[in-house]
């Protein structure tokens, strides 16, 4: 088991092994606006993921759908996470009523896959992310891409990076990623 479990690590961190490590270059497109908010994560590593996210104030619809989808407690456990979350903007640039459609009940199943389709499996600090294929928690692999100093996921651009919480790491993206449909 212990081989399973050193192989395992050694396939997630591999793809994240040689991100710059300074914050990525689309985080200098941040208005000033956010240094508020990004002064105030450096305070947040007394919390988990989901607290961390909730108090930064700019993730109400992720925490929604967390919690709508019944992950609050995973995403509050032991982890280690890397969570690539989706800022409330990132939610209203979807099409009119996804979100909500993705609320209902019926709906749970497609939402679970989605919201774990933005999560890895293990703490991946910004300097730690390379480009590959990275492992997520629904199953499917995301594709990380640098250019330019610039880290996207998906096509969606990391904007800050390394928000610490007790159980893994934050890193903020522009975009709600959606994973192939099975």
């Amino acid at each position: 088991m212990k081989t399973k479990i050193i192989a395992l690590t050694a396939l997630i961190a591999f793809p994240f092994a040689a991100f710059a490590g300074s914050d990525c270059g689309s985080c200098s497109s941040y208005d000033k606006a956010s240094k508020k908010a990004k002064d105030s994560y450096k305070t947040m590593a007394k919390v988990d993921i989901v607290d961390t996210a909730a108090a930064a104030g700019s993730f109400n619809t992720l925490i929604a759908a967390v919690e709508a989808a019944g992950l609050a407690e995973t995403l509050k456990g032991e982890g280690p996470f890397t969570v690539f979350a989706p800022t409330d903007e990132a939610f209203a640039a979807l099409p009119a009523g996804t979100v909500e459609s993705l609320l209902l009940p019926e709906n749970k199943d497609k939402l679970i896959s989605i919201l774990t389709y933005h999560v890895v499996p293990a703490k991946v600090k910004a300097n730690d992310v390379a480009a590959g294929e990275a492992p997520t928690v629904n199953g499917q692999t995301a594709t990380i891409e640098i250019a330019d100093g610039n880290v996207t996921i998906e096509g969606a651009s990391v904007v800050k990076t390394d928000v610490l919480a007790t159980n893994g790491v934050i890193h903020v993206i522009d975009e709600v990623i959606l994973p192939a449909e099975s």
